[in-house]
């Protein structure tokens, strides 16, 4: 017979807690991810977070190593709940960076699962719907783009899947192939007659690479392909759940797909900027 991993008393047999510490320590856990999630609209809490914390792990049988994982749980749900109407506030930015200072968060261990990403991205769109072209990424390494004079790197996508719609034509229908003798000499071969031409268009991959986004424009650079595309030549952008596709303002133009992982950034990050 084990004992409970919780409170150490037996458990019974076959089992390795009681329900009651199970139910417990599972409320304690939620609690202190709600605790997090709260200060996030009352940053006089922030001070006693830790804390706080401390006392319901306790409380719940929480091992202390697991009091920052859960910390860091509920600063993830926090940054879902202000996004949630797609806009980050200056004022819930200010109290996530205050929590993240507080309690000596690195950025990896915020964004083991994209919620640090996902405020960096928020503020540049605010900064974007203010007209401020943002200066919140930073750019590594030497970029495989010839930018123009003056033009700002906003934002880059990597292993981004490039995409190109094509027409497939293929003929349907046709005859069998046998002849028939029409007159001496003169035969009509049903087989040399195909069916009507059926067109079908599909998206193609042509290449996977960068995919960057500037105030002027927008650039891709692959193995296979490298390109720019001004804002002003673009017609409309498509919104996808992992991508964005481009539409641009020319006769031949086919229509092209970038797989970013991230549709909703990509789409709203294209439209604010065409908009500058």
């Amino acid at each position: 017979m084990a004992d409970c991993r919780y409170c150490g008393k037996p458990a019974g047999l076959l089992r390795t807690a009681h329900r009651e510490c199970q139910a417990k320590h599972d409320l304690g856990r939620a609690e202190i991810v709600a605790l997090v999630k709260a200060a996030t609209h009352d940053p006089s809490t922030i001070a006693s977070l830790q804390d706080a914390s401390g006392v319901i792990a306790v409380q719940h049988h929480i091992a202390e190593s697991d009091v920052r994982s859960l910390i860091i749980a509920g600063w993830e749900r926090a940054v879902d709940g202000v996004l949630a109407d797609g806009v980050l506030t200056e004022e819930e930015e200010a109290n996530l960076a205050q929590i993240r200072e507080r309690l000596g968060f690195s950025r990896d261990e915020l964004d083991r699962s994209g919620a640090y990403t996902k405020v960096v991205q928020g503020a540049i769109l605010r900064d974007l719907m203010h007209g401020v072209v943002p200066q919140r990424f930073t750019v590594t390494g030497q970029l495989p783009f010839n930018l123009q004079k003056g033009e700002k790197v906003v934002w880059i996508f990597h292993d981004v899947k490039y995409y190109q719609q094509k027409t497939r034509r293929h003929f349907q229908g046709g005859s069998s192939g046998f002849s028939i003798r029409v007159a001496r000499g003169v035969y009509y071969r049903t087989g040399a007659f195909r069916g009507h031409p059926v067109e079908t268009k599909e998206d193609v991959l042509v290449g996977t690479g960068l995919l960057a986004f500037t105030d002027k424009h927008l650039y891709f650079a692959g193995r296979a392909k490298s390109f720019r595309i001004a804002y002003k030549k673009v017609v409309s952008f498509e919104p996808f759940s992992d991508g964005i596709g481009v539409h641009r303002d020319a006769a031949s133009a086919k229509p092209q797909l970038f797989i970013t992982g991230d549709g909703w950034f990509a789409y709203n990050l294209a439209m604010n900027l065409s908009q500058l």
